[in-house]
């Protein structure tokens, strides 16, 4: 089922949670809603769940208008932050919870909620209670009781935040996995990029209750049409620095007290047009240490080893960058660098817009 999303609005007395929001969600699509906390993403996500009603703007689920239909007959289903099992029941009373207020025969019941548990791999585990259960198998009941519904819409809030690392990695692909062999469209909330950027089809950014960019994954990091998504999507995140672009002796050059660098022709005439002093964006991956005396020269001030990478912190002249460096040149703090900025790949933003010159 399609979601459209027109102009909503919520507020709460004098504080706008949500601000204008217009999303158009294509049936079976697995959305995310990606922001810093406070920005309306779980708002968002209450108001398609009919738990907040909308200070203004319409929510259709298909060609329905739900904004007066309480959430149960909205046939959605809902995996919370903190599974929000029943204690007292067994798994499968919690599984078969939502069925049993709809009256579904209980042959019934049984039958969805051993098919549904089978699917999530806790099918051996229905006479055991939640406080018997790891935090993995909880998500999963938790997100089996959520499909025995039989949905038209699933709606998660941050349902992997409670996990350790290793557990969250196994249970985005399990998520995506099943998503994609059930077709059931997905609203996906959380503030973890990684989980937005693997498991979703198209991200919705979001920052003080208002929609920065609602693009594909690859499209924001590659071309993001805000300095706010730029610096958001991205870990590490983007170098940021002012620079004056202009032409010099046949060459395009964005240059700063500390920096002088060649622009690309396809990146220099947008940029040309902007005129004056813009925000040069770069990320830590397009800097690369070199040999020899090409590049320009740093100092390195800290070196955080990743393992795959070393993450350096290099000032040059009176400003500071973010470079990720091969382990293997055994680059320690107090060092001097030789870098090189893979140009084809800077953005740039109007300082006072913080709108994209390359991709608006």
């Amino acid at each position: 089922m399609d979601v459209k999303i027109d102009s909503l609005t919520k507020k709460f007395g004098s504080v706008v949670g949500v601000d204008n929001l217009n999303l158009n969600i294509e049936d079976g699509e697995f959305v995310a809603l990606l922001g810093p906390s406070g920005c309306g993403k779980t708002t968002t996500l209450l108001m398609l769940a009919g738990i907040y009603k909308p200070t203004d703007g319409v929510i259709r689920f298909g060609d329905r208008v739900v904004n007066q239909v309480p959430p149960r007959d909205r046939n959605i289903g809902m995996v919370f932050q903190s599974y929000a099992l029943y204690p007292h029941m067994t798994v499968f009373g919690n599984m078969a919870y939502p069925l049993k207020l709809k009256k579904v025969p209980k042959q019934a019941q049984m039958e969805r909620v051993e098919q549904a548990a089978n699917t999530m791999g806790i099918g051996h585990l229905l006479d055991r209670r939640p406080a018997q259960l790891s935090g993995g198998q909880q998500q999963r009941v938790a997100l089996g009781r959520a499909l025995v519904k039989e949905p038209d819409i699933l709606l998660f809030d941050e349902p992997l935040s409670n996990l350790d690392a290793r557990l969250r990695l196994t249970m985005r692909g399990e998520i995506k996995q099943l998503q994609n062999r059930l077709g059931i469209t997905s609203v996906y909330v959380t503030h973890d990029q990684v989980e937005a950027m693997t498991m979703a089809d198209r991200i919705a950014v979001m920052s003080q209750g208002v929609l920065q960019a609602f693009d594909t994954p690859e499209d924001l990091y590659d071309r993001p049409k805000t300095l706010f998504v730029a610096g958001f999507v991205g870990n590490p995140p983007m170098n940021f620095t002012d620079v004056r672009v202009a032409a010099d002796n046949g060459h395009v050059m964005a240059r700063s007290d500390a920096l002088g660098l060649a622009v690309p022709q396809a990146r220099a005439e947008k940029v040309l047009k902007h005129g004056g002093t813009v925000r040069m964006g770069i990320r830590p991956e397009d800097i690369h240490v070199v040999d020899g005396d090409d590049g320009l020269v740093g100092e390195v001030n800290v070196v955080e080893p990743l393992g795959r990478d070393d993450l350096l912190d290099v000032r040059i002249g009176g400003e500071q960058f973010l470079v990720l460096a091969d382990p293997h040149k055994r680059i320690r703090a107090g060092n001097p660098v030789r870098l090189r900025f893979d140009m084809d790949n800077v953005q740039f933003f109007d300082i006072e817009t913080e709108r994209s010159l390359l991709w608006n």
